[in-house]
């Protein structure tokens, strides 16, 4: 007999997303239930943003402290590497989930530890090790299991045993040649962290340039310093095979070929729903889940299916899919209760989504963008100029570093006289986005903002200087 257990909730996956998804959910009053195969936390935690950010920064550090004079002379060039690694992992928990585990009992969430699939409309079946669990919706079921890499069909790839960026942020050595597939964010940040470990790397990428979802400045830039930093930037090449034989892995290009002891694979993403039982309700297995604003699934009547995070391919990013699940879990109370407002900025829908997602690639110089680019801003129908300061030219960014360099950018929509973007490159610019991204989705006109005085001598002095550039 099949154990049955019924639960308002039940949310498959407890990654960032899931776990705010049903603790909305039981703040909201209702009953939650969070089911894992894996580790509670998610990839975030435990192979993705945590542990990239612990590698990356002691050598940014160090790279800091040589721009600064007095500082440049007494610093080594190379970090402790085991004491960097020893820091990954104390970010990692060592890769146990006892703390996350804590939290959830703590908040009155239930853990289910299993594979967790749809099996019909507001049902969910657990393979555990006691056996199948159903698990019984009363109001919705949230899928939040999120994305996972994807090998490209390169001939041998799959053989050579490429690793992925779990591998790569969870490695205990650092390979002596690395070559890098993918020039996006998850590609550059790993191949300057292990440049700066002391790994000789290449970086392939099979578009002419890095970076692509943000400013062409900006990936120029992050081309440039990894060019600095000792990595082979390769862009508009295309890799046609991969072997790994005594000698390491042999990649032939299609302009020469490669030596490599490993290879990393960041060349894109792929929905984990190919064992999520979507054919159950009508949707195809392996495929996003679209949803709308309340991030209700639109492919399934009814308004109980949920996708949140990753898996529904709005934005990939941790902190856009944990909004995500704040709005998801209030709109699921609000539904149960008969008082869902859609209307666009209230607490039920995910409106920034839309034109107002923030971003920091973690590179040196960071990379830190919100909102629309120039050109996305054009396609999208918007009268957009581009506003560009040197931020070098800005009193706080000199006294951060010796001949610092940096741009920073506004897209302002001209018939609006509102700002609708924003992009900076340097050095210490991502603790700029958070004023950006409230300008932005508060859609403050420019006049307003010229009365929002930046503190001098700060790097946030440049607000003033792009109003002055933009000349109103």
């Amino acid at each position: 007999m099949v154990d049955r257990r019924t639960f308002d909730v039940v949310v498959i996956g407890a990654g960032p997303a899931g776990e705010n998804v049903a603790d909305r959910a039981v703040r909201g009053g209702l009953s939650a239930v969070v089911v894992e195969e894996a580790l509670v936390g998610g990839d975030c935690s435990y192979w993705a943003c945590m542990p990239s950010k612990a590698l990356l920064r002691p050598t940014q550090l160090l790279h800091d402290a040589r721009q600064v004079g007095g500082a440049r002379e007494v610093v080594a060039d190379r970090p402790d590497l085991a004491a960097v690694l020893a820091r990954r992992d104390a970010f990692t928990s060592h890769w146990d989930d006892g703390g996350q585990v804590r939290w959830l009992d703590g908040a009155g969430i239930a853990l289910v530890r299993g594979h967790g699939r749809l099996a019909g409309e507001r049902q969910v079946a657990v393979d555990t090790d006691d056996g199948t669990l159903l698990l019984i919706a009363t109001h919705a079921v949230v899928l939040a299991t999120g994305s996972a890499g994807t090998l490209p069909p390169i001939d041998g790839l799959r053989d050579a045993r490429p690793w992925t960026t779990h591998e790569a942020t969870s490695a205990t050595a650092v390979p002596a040649r690395l070559a890098v597939l993918g020039g996006g964010v998850a590609g550059c940040e790993l191949a300057q962290a292990f440049a700066r470990l002391g790994s000789r790397v290449t970086l392939l990428e099979a578009t002419d340039r890095l970076l692509a979802g943000v400013e062409p400045f900006a990936g120029q830039a992050v081309a440039a310093a990894l060019g600095a930093d000792g990595v082979d930037v390769r862009t508009g090449v295309t890799l046609s095979s991969v072997r790994r034989g005594p000698d390491g892995l042999r990649l032939e290009l299609d302009r020469g070929g490669l030596l490599a002891d490993e290879l990393v694979v960041a060349a894109g993403r792929r929905p984990r729903t190919g064992d999520l039982g979507l054919e159950s309700v009508g949707l195809q297995p392996g495929s996003w889940v679209d949803v709308d604003d309340t991030l209700c699934a639109t492919g399934v009547a009814g308004a109980w299916l949920y996708a949140v995070g990753d898996l529904n391919h709005r934005a990939l990013l941790t902190h856009q899919g944990k909004y995500q699940a704040r709005a998801c879990g209030d709109a699921i109370v609000a539904r149960s209760a008969g008082r869902l407002d859609t209307t666009p900025w209230t607490r039920h829908v995910a409106t920034a989504d839309h034109r107002a997602v923030p971003q920091v690639v973690f590179t040196d110089p960071e990379v830190a963008a919100v909102g629309l680019g120039l050109a996305a801003a054009e396609a999208a129908g918007v009268r957009a100029r581009a506003v560009d300061y040197d931020l070098g030219a800005v009193a706080g960014a000199a006294l951060h570093a010796d001949g610092y360099a940096g741009t920073a950018r506004m897209v302002v929509d001209e018939d609006r006289s509102v700002p609708v973007g924003f992009t900076f490159v340097g050095p210490g610019v991502a603790e700029l986005l958070h004023s950006a991204t409230v300008a932005v989705v508060g859609e403050v006109p420019i006049e307003r903002l010229w009365h929002a005085v930046p503190s001098y001598p700060t790097i946030s002095e440049v607000w003033l200087r792009l109003l002055e550039a933009y000349g109103r």
